[in-house]
């Protein structure tokens, strides 16, 4: 047994593609399109995880109302510098839910209201401005 992707269901394929890809630095592997079931399918991954944990974006052509249950949790992903994306983020207008004041975990939120954690890769950073006064916002 292997573990495949993540589906997520998605509202607005091209905010969510946005937010995902050219803000969080995700890329897109695969799509598929069914005419049949008025559906797209986004496959993404991390840079140099294309064999391994994914994303599937499941955007249904006709419009539905999605409740975020709470059994789901939320995304994560390793990072570089979580300095660096946060701002990166925060510059791109997405708020930070839970900043990372202690320079290792920070959380954000998808379009579709998909809570991401965000994990500094080795050991954390230290505690730096503005991150480690700055409150939450939001849920988380």
């Amino acid at each position: 047994m292997r573990y495949l992707h993540t589906m997520v269901r998605v509202t607005d394929l091209g905010q969510s593609l946005d937010f995902y890809c050219n803000k969080l630095g995700l890329r897109e592997i695969r799509r598929y399109d069914s005419e049949n079931g008025r559906f797209t399918l986004v496959f993404l991954a991390a840079p140099g995880d294309d064999d391994r944990a994914q994303v599937e974006l499941t955007y249904n052509w006709d419009p539905e109302e999605y409740g975020i249950g709470r059994a789901f949790g939320h995304l994560a992903y390793e990072v570089a510098d979580i300095y660096a994306l946060c701002q990166k983020l925060m510059d791109a207008g997405v708020t930070i839910n839970r900043p990372p004041r202690d320079g290792r975990m920070a959380f954000v939120r998808s379009p579709d209201d998909i809570s991401i954690e965000l994990l500094q890769k080795g050991g954390a950073l230290p505690p730096r401005e503005p991150w480690a006064s700055m409150p939450n916002t939001g849920a988380w």
